[in-house]
């Protein structure tokens, strides 16, 4: 064979390769790669149960015992037309009880009783996106720690820096304050 012949050939053969140890790679992380459930704290930081802690399975038929220590998975969260996933807005009036990271909190106007939602916490990088609301009418007191842009009638307040924010969105005659905490 001729080595005009033979570069196709090896250049098929290196791309398999290529191929192969890209394949390989994926399955080794597969099995670890998946973040933790955001209502618990990372595998790192939480206490391993010790064999005494650990409830004995019940003979009860209502419920089949745990095939494995690893929680379930919840399942994914619901999207809009444009593909972004959707949170959910606080219907709590109370405090907080621990804050959310570096995530993007939709606040939809039309869909949204803004006397209910008194405060929030974020970690430094998460995004409150106000939807449904003119140009220049969102105002925040601190504005070192934001940076802050508007488009299309929404305006994302992006949280660059920790300490305490008050946003102030007004609606149907009435301003009201949020105060978001940033951590």
């Amino acid at each position: 064979m001729s080595p005009a012949a033979r570069l196709p050939w090896i250049r098929r053969l290196l791309a398999g390769g290529v191929a192969l140890v890209a394949a390989v790679a994926v399955a080794a992380c597969g099995a670890d790669a998946v973040a933790p459930l955001p209502v618990q704290p990372p595998a790192e930081s939480r206490p391993s149960p010790t064999p005494s802690a650990i409830p004995a399975p019940s003979a009860s038929p209502s419920r089949p015992p745990p095939s494995s220590g690893r929680p379930i998975a919840a399942p994914p969260a619901p999207t809009t037309a444009r593909g972004t996933p959707h949170r959910p807005t606080a219907t709590s009036t109370g405090p907080t009880t621990s804050c959310q990271g570096a995530v993007r909190y939709d606040l939809p106007l039309a869909e949204t009783e803004l006397e209910l939602l008194r405060s929030l916490c974020f970690a430094t990088g998460a995004v409150l996106r106000i939807q449904g609301i003119g140009p220049g009418l969102v105002t925040v007191d601190r504005p070192e720690l934001v940076s802050q842009h508007y488009e299309a009638g929404v305006v994302d307040i992006r949280f660059v820096r920790p300490g305490t924010v008050d946003v102030t969105i007004p609606q149907q005659d009435r301003e009201h304050i949020i105060t978001v905490v940033v951590r």
